[in-house]
């Protein structure tokens, strides 16, 4: 066999001292996971399909794909339906880039785009946070000829910042025609910042080079469904819908999706858990001498120092954590929300860890 090089080479997703470290009864506050589970609606609508497993799912997710449509007032040929928007990301850097050529992206930001860059031989190119946040100008400054995508998380996993709307306006009018901005909005539902930018009406303005990826993992609590979506223009959704599996969204995502997209009171709820998680962790954290990253989403990153061995003495103590220095943001963690009663535990745990 003749393996790639540059798909052998690549990192594992974790690193194995946490694999093998793992105990059953881990209260996971590492996957930025909804605490408080799906929408009832939904859990109601995969009951009822539970019966029609046996069949292939929509090929083209043609309902959930029209319901998003009508919701954020696109067309549905703006819409592609994802297994997880993590998928997005693979299938854009199937269909965009070739050996050699670059994707910019920041140092500090979700790992896949890195990972899914080097996967298809291409250079990934990465911009150092400034402040922990996007530095947008820089990001512009690294686009060369070769340049294809540019990803933008906002608000920025892990670190938990966002933008602003006057510095991506100004992002966009410095990118040349032939870069796909990618904007990856997984935690939006959480921003609360009233100048976060309108990537919707970039949209409905007609711009071609321009994709927004969202999911249905975070607020609405379906990551272990895997489901994710974009919007873009209808020539470039319909290009990379030819490289899209077919089958790629399972028939209880659909019909999950579908019914958590108009429970808007889970929404809400799961809104106000984080905005008061979040007050909470800064609160303790700064309680016990340390600073938070002003976080936009359902997480808070913090410094700890050596983020690995914190993680690992965590994980002895009942709980994971993501240690981010192998994501470029070093001697910091990432803690996910979990219910009140979990939180306060861990801040029990933490502080025996870091001996306050």
């Amino acid at each position: 066999m003749h393996f790639k090089p540059y798909i052998q080479n690549l990192p594992p997703y974790k690193p194995p001292k946490l694999i093998a470290k793992q105990p059953i009864g881990m209260t996971k506050l590492s996957s930025n996971e909804n605490p408080l589970g799906p929408s009832p609606l939904a859990l109601a609508a995969l009951q009822d399909a539970l019966g029609n497993i046996h069949r292939y799912p929509d090929a083209g997710s043609l309902a959930l794909r029209t319901r998003l449509a009508e919701k954020f007032a696109l067309a549905p040929e703006q819409v592609m339906c994802t297994n997880g928007s993590d998928e997005a990301v693979f299938l854009l850097c199937l269909a965009l880039l070739r050996e050699g050529d670059e994707a910019v992206m920041a140092l500090g930001s979700f790992i896949s785009y890195y990972l899914r860059t080097l996967e298809m031989g291409a250079q990934p190119v990465r911009v150092p946070l400034q402040q922990l946040t996007h530095d947008l100008d820089a990001l512009a400054d690294a686009i060369t000829d070769n340049t294809r995508l540019l990803f933008i998380c906002n608000p920025n996993n892990p670190t938990g910042t966002s933008n602003g709307a006057a510095e991506f306006s100004r992002l966009l009018e410095r990118v040349p025609a032939h870069v796909l901005v990618v904007v990856d909005e997984a935690y939006v539902e959480f921003v609360e910042r009233a100048d976060y930018p309108d990537t919707l009406a970039e949209l409905r303005r007609g711009r071609p080079n321009l994709i927004v990826l969202r999911t249905f993992a975070k607020i609405y609590g379906l990551a272990g469904l895997r489901l994710g979506y974009a919007f873009g223009s209808a020539p470039l959704i319909s290009y990379l819908e030819r490289a899209r599996p077919t089958f790629n969204v399972n028939l209880l995502a659909q019909v999950a999706g579908l019914a958590a997209i108009d429970d808007e009171a889970h929404v809400a709820r799961s809104r106000e858990h984080a905005q008061a998680s979040r007050s909470f962790f800064e609160r303790e954290l700064r309680a016990i001498g340390l600073e938070p990253v002003p976080s936009a989403t359902n997480f808070t990153a913090v410094h700890v120092g050596d983020d690995m061995a914190v993680t690992v003495a965590l994980m002895e103590r009942g709980f994971t954590v993501t240690p981010l220095g192998g994501w470029g943001v070093d001697g910091h963690i990432r803690i996910s929300y979990g219910l009140q009663d979990e939180n306060v535990r861990f801040f029990t745990a933490l502080r025996a860890v870091l001996g306050k």
